[in-house]
């Protein structure tokens, strides 16, 4: 292990050390100038008015991908105007075959086919833009850029519009974008950061108007020049939005229950509203929103005990979500705790955390998430590199509703909540520095004292500095929590699977019942290098290395989200990046990882090294493989708190294949095993997509994956408490799920499609040759365990019964803990942008969570379509209309 340890130090000092050679020649940043103009466009995709004769053509495009720095097959030119109001940006994409021009479809933010993009970095600080893009089919797709082109945040959605037009010389475009939708300064004249990208989607080339080499590791900061903007007036945004919602929800009835007679029906409305508080300072609020248009969350179910994580779908809070954005680590670091946030919306109109309690005979009527009474953001930027981020909202207190023999009541399932998030970043030289805080809050009226903490408060500082052409970078993070409540809700937070205080051989914890607070902190520090001179092939080296700290009692799930507490964690990448064709490939890429963990009380706890690769052919199909080694593992949070265990080593290896992904049907295969030593473990997993477009107006997608997991006996299922001596109860578990999703996009017009969603689930874990941990750090696998006999265990109405010493008498019991998850979830949605900003959605959902949970003998897919489809499926309708006003 030793030795081990050495080679990763090693390579963690070569990553260092290696290829510190500068970033190629400074960019030489271009300049356009624009001018005024009085007259009148008619946006229809073809600039042959007048009043673009007042500008000159820009072009002289270089290709960026795949032969950076060469001439771009096809011409490209533009144009730039402005009035008082808007921003004109005429195209013209020359083709020397314009029959072979992509015209394909599909929804917004997709960018499907050949189209052009244009970037605007409006604040001129170098780190952020908006970016407007228009297919040649007209379908638009916006982008707010953060971090220096490190972040495209989708779920920005301006109002702007865009024409395109088709004919013999290749395609045109115009594009008016309202001043009211970016944000600038009241200087005189104008000077903006501009870039305008091309897409051939035929030959998978990439040409730009300024220059920037793949290997640069920057994106915004080498942005050209807009100039000549001058004397435009402050467009304060003023936006509202009304909605009108209308749902029918048909279930099956169910006999007695006075809450489920078969059909529900509500009517309702909101207002959604934007405010420029100054010209780069936005306020963004929301009442009573109404999110049924959403998308469904994937089904996800985990024995291991961690928490699922689901992406924010919901329009108000993903839109300038980069803000809030605060990770505790960044995706390099790996492994499961890369997720964990200090804000995750998601927490904002939750499921209730409390089940009521119906007793005997008793039915139930209980809300499904938390109703959000309002919401609002501030959020923008200044012209001196200040960045302000601030949302508050407000859940309303939620009762159930519990009938017994025609006797009602109410019972608190979630009392009223108040979220608050700040966010603060300074710019500094040129945003070559960066510092920044956040500070979040959560109180809760009394109510539920004894499950949820009554205030919850998390905070940090972070801080950038780059250097050498901002491709060298060292940045961290320090944060803390602090969460108070009633003795019993901070001994759960103590005992609850993030902590776990009452863990045996943990002297850095101590369980203290008389808490009424907890206090915890950490942070990351990360050292890297993202670009610089490439080699003789085109190969460029980046790496990064860093350490994570989460101290025992540091808590954050009141408002974000947080796997597990009480680690180390030190993570190394780096990588070879061939970014010009060379011999059969495109581009490829070589990767090294390592990373280890410790607890705070100095015990090793996991240590893990990769070597991944990927590369695109020259014939444009994409593979990669990789092979993990995982020596070491120790998991402190897989017994729930009886003690740390040590898990098997193992291999894992992954691979993937997909086809050319410019053709009409496209094939991506994928799949991943792993072996546990000591015939410990089995992991397999499976997928296959297949995407085709038959039609440019029409994308099929039809995806299945299949995973198996095996442990051979250290599957967690239940602590003992009431025998003589405590056992934790562990055993065999073999798991098969089984996932098919399906996805189809109908472009009527750029504005009206068709979408679909639909995913069928099963999951089956099941469990035999039970044991008790008898030495859960045992070197030998099998030294950790003792096995309990058949004669020792019998099955008896859903419960193992279990005689230790063969007396004839019960020593103690468990539950079965098998069980059988099938699911269905669908969306079909109508949507139509019938006026800029302003639209109807049409939705039909249907959800079933199926009565299957004893069949376990069934085939699994045979139980995944007899149950998926049933009868009891809650079929929902909505009709959701708004309308926007705009100043």
């Amino acid at each position: 292990m030793n030795k081990i340890k050495l080679l990763a130090l090693l390579f963690s000092f070569i990553s260092l050390t290696a290829y510190s050679t500068p970033a190629d020649s400074t960019i030489v940043r271009k300049k356009y100038f624009t001018k005024s103009f009085s007259g009148s466009i008619t946006l229809d995709g073809i600039p042959q008015e007048e009043a673009w004769n007042a500008v000159e053509w820009g072009g002289d495009f270089t290709q960026v991908e795949p032969h950076g720095g060469k001439a771009p097959s096809q011409r490209t030119d533009f144009k730039i105007l402005y009035d008082e109001k808007f921003l004109y940006i005429a195209y013209r994409c020359h083709d020397q075959a314009p029959d072979s021009i992509v015209k394909r479809m599909g929804r917004r933010d997709e960018f499907p086919g050949d189209w052009i993009e244009i970037n605007i970095d409006s604040y001129h600080d170098l780190r952020t833009a908006f970016s407007f893009t228009v297919s040649v089919s007209g379908v638009r797709g916006d982008e707010f850029v953060s971090n220096n082109g490190n972040n495209w945040d989708r779920n920005w959605n301006p109002i702007w519009f865009a024409k395109t037009h088709v004919d013999d010389q290749g395609w045109t475009g115009e594009v008016k974008i309202p001043f009211s939708q970016l944000r600038y300064g009241n200087e005189p004249e104008k000077v903006w950061g501009f870039q305008i990208t091309r897409r051939l989607f035929r030959q998978q080339e990439r040409s730009c108007w300024q220059y920037i080499p793949q290997n640069a590791g920057v994106w915004v900061s080498g942005f050209g020049q807009l100039h000549g903007i001058k004397n435009i007036p402050v467009h304060r945004q003023v936006e509202l939005a009304p909605y009108v919602t209308v749902q029918a929800d048909r279930y099956k009835r169910e006999e007695g229950n006075p809450f489920a007679t078969g059909s529900d029906n509500r009517i309702s409305a909101g207002l959604d509203g934007k405010f420029a508080v100054t010209n780069d300072l936005i306020l963004d609020f929301t009442v009573n929103p109404d999110f049924g248009q959403v998308e469904a969350d994937p089904s996800q179910v985990r024995i291991d005990g961690f928490q699922n994580f689901f992406e924010e779908r919901r329009p108000f809070f993903i839109e300038s979500r980069n803000i809030f954005d605060y990770q505790l680590t960044g995706s390099e670091a790996g492994g499961d705790y890369d997720s964990d946030l200090l804000f995750y919306s998601r927490r904002i109109g939750s499921s209730p955390h409390k089940s009521p309690d119906a007793g005997s005979g008793g039915y139930a009527r209980s809300p499904q998430n938390a109703s959000i009474l309002g919401a609002a953001k501030f959020s923008g930027k200044t012209k001196k590199g200040l960045s302000i981020g601030i949302l508050e909202s407000i859940t309303q207190r939620e009762m159930a509703t519990i009938d017994q023999g025609g006797q009602r009541r109410d019972e608190l399932v979630e009392p009223l909540t108040n979220y608050f998030v700040a966010r603060v970043q300074q710019d500094y030289k040129e945003g070559n520095t960066i510092l920044g805080g956040i500070i979040t809050g959560v109180n809760r009226e009394q109510g539920l004292q004894s499950l949820l903490h009554r205030n919850a408060f998390s905070g940090g500082l972070d801080f950038v500095h780059f250097w050498k052409n901002r491709t060298w970078y060292l940045r961290g993070n320090a944060i803390f929590s602090h969460v108070q409540g009633t003795r019993e809700a901070i001994l759960l937070t103590q005992t609850r699977f993030e902590h776990l205080f009452q863990r045996p051989g943990a002297p850095e914890v101590s369980l203290d019942s008389s808490r009424t607070s907890l206090t915890g902190a950490g942070g990351t520090f990360r050292f890297g290098k993202t670009g610089g001179k490439s080699g003789r092939l085109g190969q460029v080296f980046k790496f990064e290395t860093g350490l994570t700290l989460r101290s025992p009692g540091l808590e954050l799930n009141d408002i974000g989200f947080m796997l597990t507490s009480n680690e180390i964690n030190h993570f190394t990448w780096a990588g070879f990046h061939f970014q010009k064709p060379v011999s059969i490939f495109r581009n490829a890429r070589l990767n090294y990882n390592h990373w280890s963990r410790w607890d705070y009380n100095g015990q090793f706890l996991y240590q893990a090294f990769n070597f991944n690769s990927h590369a695109t052919f020259k014939n444009f199909w994409q593979a990669g493989t990789g092979l993990t080694w995982n020596p070491y593992d120790v998991s402190n949070n897989a017994l729930r708190g009886a003690s740390s265990i040590r898990r098997p080593a193992g291999m894992g290896h992954n691979l993937y294949v997909t086809s050319d992904t410019r053709k009409k049907l496209f094939v991506s295969l994928n799949m991943s095993n792993f072996w546990g030593f000591e015939n410990s473990v089995k992991g397999n997993n499976l997928g296959l997509s297949l995407i085709g477009q038959p039609l440019n107006a029409l994308r099929i997608t039809l995806s299945g994956d299949y995973s198996y997991n095996w442990r051979r006996q250290d599957q967690f299922v239940s602590n003992i408490t009431g025998y003589h001596t405590a056992r934790t109860i562990v055993g065999e578990v073999q798991q098969n799920t089984l996932r098919f999703t399906g996805r189809l996009t109908f472009n009527i017009t750029p504005d009206l499609t068709l979408q679909y969603y639909g995913q069928p689930f099963i999951t089956r874990p099941v469990y035999s040759n039970f044991a008790y941990v008898a030495d859960p750090l045992a070197r030998r696998y099998d030294d950790r365990f003792r096995s309990l006999t058949p004669g020792e265990v019998t099955l008896s109405n859903g419960r193992y019964e279990v005689d230790e010493n063969a007396d004839g008498t019960m020593d103690y019991s468990f539950s079965r803990p098998d069980f059988n998850f099938v699911q269905f979830r669908s969306n079909l949605i109508v949507r139509w942008e019938y006026k800029a900003g302003s639209e109807l959605f049409l939705v039909w959902a249907q959800g079933n969570t199926a009565d299957a949970a004893d069949e376990l003998n069934t085939r699994l897919a045979g139980s995944l379509w007899e149950n998926a489809f049933a009868e009891q499926s809650r079929n929902s309708f909505l009709i959701k209309w708004t309308y926007r006003f705009l100043k």
